[in-house]
Parts: structure tokens; sequence; C-alpha cells
């Protein structure tokens, strides 16, 4: 009796332990799980389908940050270009406003020296003074 206790126990230790699988004809393993053609099994494909759905979203998610960079760096060169426009604009300004200013002081010293050397004293330069 105590045999047959020990074979029960073990038969059932042994079905337990998912080595009954052993013990099944080739069709019944066979039915269980049937690869497709191309030699995966269902669980095989769902998990490629999870993963390249998970990596598509990636994707997704990479390139619109891409396209998000690309969109600041764009806006930051036509920044750029207009402050170096403004800037030049001034620049240019800046040195017609000087040569406009220096060509009417030249004017004005031409008169004032010619008007000098025709006689008119109050037109001349001071005297300078020479260095001691």
């Amino acid at each position: 009796m105590t045999r047959n206790i020990m074979a029960a126990t073990a038969a059932l230790a042994l079905l337990a332990s998912g080595q009954a699988a052993a013990f099944q004809t080739p069709d019944d393993a066979t039915t269980a799980v049937k690869p497709a053609k191309d030699g995966t099994t269902p669980e095989e494909r769902a998990n490629t389908a999870r993963l390249n759905a998970e990596q598509a979203s990636r994707a997704k998610v990479d390139n619109t940050v891409y396209a998000q960079e690309v969109s600041a760096a764009q806006q930051q060169v036509a920044h750029d270009q207009t402050v170096f426009a403004e800037e030049t604009a001034a620049y240019e300004a800046e040195k017609a406003r000087v040569a406009a200013m220096s060509a009417e002081e030249r004017m004005t010293w031409e008169a004032n020296a010619a008007a000098c050397k025709a006689g008119d004293t109050t037109r001349c330069a001071a005297p300078t003074k020479p260095p001691h």
C-alpha cells in the first residue's frame, strides 16, 4: 500500500511539474501550437507585432522631436539674419551720417579758408600756439 501511495504521489508530482508533456503523443503536441509556414508561432508573431508597434511609436516621437528641432533651428537662422540685416543697415546709416558730416565740415573749412585768403579776417582760424 505504501508503494501505491508513493507511486500516486510521484505521478501527481510529475504532472504538476509539467513533465506530463513527455507522455503526450506527437499528434497532441502539434495540435497545441501550430507554427505558420514561416516557422513562427502565434506567440512569436504577436511579440513581433508588439515590438514593431513599440518601435514605430518611438520612431514617431523621435521624428516629431527632430521636426521641432529643425523648425527651431530655421527660426533661429531667420532671426539671426534679421538681426544682421538691421545691424548692417544701422552701421551703413551711421557711416553715411559721419561721411555727410565730414563733407559738410570740410566744405565749411574750405569756404572759411578761401574767405580768409580773400581778406575776411572774421573767417580765419585762430592762430595756434607753437609748442614749448
